[in-house]
This record gives C-alpha cells, sequence and structure tokens, in this order.
C-alpha cells in the first residue's frame, strides 16, 4: 500500500516531496516521515531523487519534467508551491485529481516494488 504523501485540491493534488539532488538514479526512491517544522505539518512525504543539482532552479526543472514525464500532464500544469530552495518541497499538479491519483499510484506501485513503503 502506498503511504498517502498528497492531499487533494479542488482543481488537482499537493504532492509532499523531499528531494535528492545529485541522485545516480532518477526517480521514486520510498518514502519518509517528515517532521513539523515551525508552520508546516509533518506527513508522509515521497523521496524524490533527480540527476540535476541543486542550483539556478535546475534541481525544480528537472522535478517537474519527471513528474510530467510520469503523470498525464504538461510541465505547465506543476508547480513548486513551497520549498523552491529546500529539499522538502510541496508541488501542485493541476488536473482531474481522481486521474492524477490513480496514475502516481500506478507509477509508485510499478517503480517502488519490493522497497518497503511502511
Amino acid at each position: 500500500m502506498i503511504p498517502l504523501c498528497y492531499e487533494l485540491l479542488a482543481d488537482g493534488i499537493r504532492l509532499r516531496l523531499r528531494v535528492t539532488p545529485k541522485s545516480r538514479r532518477a526517480g521514486p526512491q520510498g518514502f519518509v516521515d517528515l517532521p513539523s517544522e515551525g508552520n508546516e505539518a509533518g506527513g508522509v512525504a515521497l523521496k524524490l531523487g533527480i540527476n540535476a543539482a541543486p542550483e539556478d532552479g535546475k534541481a525544480n526543472a528537472a522535478v517537474i519534467a519527471l513528474l510530467a514525464k510520469h503523470l498525464p500532464v504538461a510541465k505547465a500544469a506543476i508547480s513548486v508551491a513551497a520549498g523552491a530552495k529546500d529539499r522538502r518541497k510541496l508541488v501542485d499538479i493541476r488536473g482531474n485529481p481522481t486521474t492524477l491519483v490513480q496514475a502516481l499510484d500506478a507509477w509508485l506501485t510499478e517503480t517502488l516494488k519490493g522497497i518497503p513503503t511502511d
């Protein structure tokens, strides 16, 4: 079972990520519990590796490109809502929430086979 690493929005979903830049393998790498920090609530985040370095917005662009490749949306439908300069990110993905959740679940289930998710 895939942990709940997103929130439903009226026009899409908000995905909680823990990004690892300059990773050898781009893509989902499991899940991590996030502690509460300041105004930010904790919860479960998807660990996402990307090949790009965290400089000049390259990491954020790589996150958006990777999500657009595996979800049924264009890059323009994805935006970093919080954490643009942090490893912890909230990413808004606009589209049909049900379709997005189904596509996300299918991608994570296939990619994370054999990796403990709880």
